[in-house]
């Protein structure tokens, strides 16, 4: 058959999609390569997939197809003989797109200290999509609570009445799991404050789920706890930089070293704009790879672009789309976005869960979609995709 029939073949008779639906693979105790896989596929034929509770991948229909076939345990052979059938093409190409796929994945796997968050497949495929039967991340404000120094007018803490006890947020955890979200997020306020976040680290690891720190690092300072966390199964952390305060960097100089993803946040201030050539020069020095970036008015907006400017020339991933705590220097109300970046206006991408269990679009957005502990997940869902 040419390639032209091929084509033609492929536009009229659209392959149907593999069924939605949660699957999950172990390795067998014998394999020397140990690694487990939790693939979440939606309902037109895109997918997640969760490798060692560590970093979410997102695929394309092809590359899903491949993992799902992996995960069921077929034979190679099967699978290029499958996948030549069903998308009209070679079986030799078949099977070496699968050998790439699977020599991808197997590098991941291996490799360490990797963004939680990545595109595996043929083309890159935007997780923004309407079909999405849930949301990828759920960022979890345990308190609005703030490091000592802070003043209360920072975070929100009058619309908390009560904040969630630990048995709760797992039940919440739990929640979310089996509504096939893999990826959380602890945020606040200062989420280290809580007594109990190892453990939640601990609940959401067991799970399987990816898990993120975002904080203001100054308890990281502490060796024992720092590696604490870590144990628990900790995957990547974001630390809220202030660049006048020398713990800050204490915080970070600790965090560097360890076998943890880490993105620094920093918010561009009337007090710090016309230093943030030479903090972003530091944080190059000392190793950092990511970047978060936001300003405290909006007339900073231009010296915001210039910082992402510089961010690029030494050479550091810029991340736009982790949430950031409540901050006396980053009024939610205010945060700015890069305006290249692709923003989740749908809230598709992630939902954030209040210290009470309330669920909100967004960080700091008016309307309560439900509570998380008390309503069922498809009624919450129902309302953000509404």
């Amino acid at each position: 058959m040419n390639s032209l029939q091929s084509f033609l073949d492929r536009l009229f008779n659209p392959v149907k999609p593999i069924p939605a639906g949660i699957y999950h693979y172990q390795t067998p105790p014998e394999a020397d390569n140990q690694y487990r896989l939790h693939l979440r596929l939606e309902e037109d034929g895109c997918g997640v997939l969760i490798v060692n509770a560590s970093i979410v991948l997102h695929l394309n229909p092809s590359a899903a197809e491949y993992a799902y076939y992996l995960v069921k345990g077929l034979p190679e052979q099967v699978i290029s003989e499958q996948m030549a059938r069903r998308y009209t093409v070679p079986e030799d190409q078949a099977l070496q797109d699968y050998r790439e796929f699977k020599s991808n994945l197997d590098t991941l796997i291996q490799t360490p200290d990797l963004d939680p968050v990545g595109f595996l497949g043929f083309d890159r495929k935007e997780p923004r999509s309407a079909s999405v039967v849930a949301p990828y991340r759920l960022d979890c404000a345990l308190t609005y609570q703030v490091s000592d120094g802070e003043t209360e007018h920072v975070a929100p803490v009058k619309r908390v009445i009560r904040e969630l006890l630990e048995e709760e947020w797992q039940q919440i955890l739990n929640k979310a799991w089996d509504a096939g979200i893999p990826h959380v997020v602890f945020t606040g306020g200062e989420p280290t404050l809580r007594p109990d976040l190892a453990g939640l680290i601990t609940h959401a690891e067991k799970l399987g789920m990816v898990t993120g720190l975002l904080t203001d690092g100054l308890r990281l300072t502490t060796p024992e706890y720092l590696h604490e966390l870590l144990a628990c199964g900790l995957d990547h952390v974001m630390l809220v930089l202030q660049p006048e305060e020398e713990q800050s960097w204490e915080a970070l100089r600790d965090l560097l070293p360890e076998d943890i993803h880490v993105t620094v946040h920093l918010t561009l201030t009337d007090e710090n704009q016309t230093s943030i050539a030479n903090i972003i020069h530091r944080l190059a020095e000392m190793g950092v790879e990511s970047l978060s970036l936001s300003a405290s008015i909006p007339e900073l907006k231009t010296a915001l672009n210039q910082a992402a400017d510089i961010a690029a020339e030494h050479h550091l991933t810029l991340i736009w789309d982790l949430p950031v705590p409540y901050s006396s220097l980053n009024p939610v109300a205010i945060e700015m976005e890069e305006a290249n970046a692709v923003v989740d206006v749908n809230g598709l991408t992630a939902l954030y869960v209040e210290p009470d269990g309330d669920v909100l679009q967004a960080q700091g957005h008016p309307q309560v979609l439900g509570n998380l502990l008390q309503d069922d997940w498809q009624s919450v869902w129902k309302k953000a995709k509404a």
